[in-house]
């Protein structure tokens, strides 16, 4: 009899002294099957966010994630589409968000559907520049100012 685990996460069985890490992955892993309009809009996508500036991109879990001192966006790619996710100090809407979701008091999700590369512009893009300011400006607040503290 194989002694082992199942994995919390991806659900596979591990054998007894078998490595496993299902949380390492790639950019090249996550974006390996995509269809050319869709990697064409990851790779144009990814350009814009190179654009703005100094930042760490890097893959998690099914994510690629964009982050200054914290993530600003990131990008799940599915078979059809690609998830994108923007946080964002208000609120907006267009043909592109699915859902805008408060995560925090000063934050807002926004989800996006992108299907082709011509989708990559503004304003999304416009979005992504916004996104990366904000993080940086509120990444630079004394953390009383962030928590709301009262004064006294």
């Amino acid at each position: 009899m194989t002694h082992g685990r199942e994995c919390l996460h991806c659900k596979q069985w591990v054998a007894d002294g078998d490595p496993h890490d299902c949380w390492s992955t790639t950019e090249a892993a996550l974006t390996r099957d995509l269809h050319d309009d869709l990697q064409d809009a990851y790779d144009r996508l990814r350009d814009a966010a190179v654009d703005l500036g100094e930042q760490r991109i890097y893959a998690a879990h099914h994510s690629i994630m964009f982050s200054r001192r914290a993530c600003y966006a990131f990008v799940r790619p599915r078979h059809s589409w690609l998830d994108v996710c923007v946080f964002l100090g208000r609120e907006v809407t267009g043909p592109l968000v699915r859902r805008a979701t408060r995560v925090s008091r000063s934050r807002v999700a926004h989800l996006l559907r992108v299907t082709h590369r011509d989708e990559v512009e503004a304003p999304l893009t416009d979005w992504m520049r916004e996104a990366y300011e904000f993080a940086d400006a509120s990444a630079r607040r004394p953390p009383h100012a962030r928590r709301g503290a009262k004064k006294r």
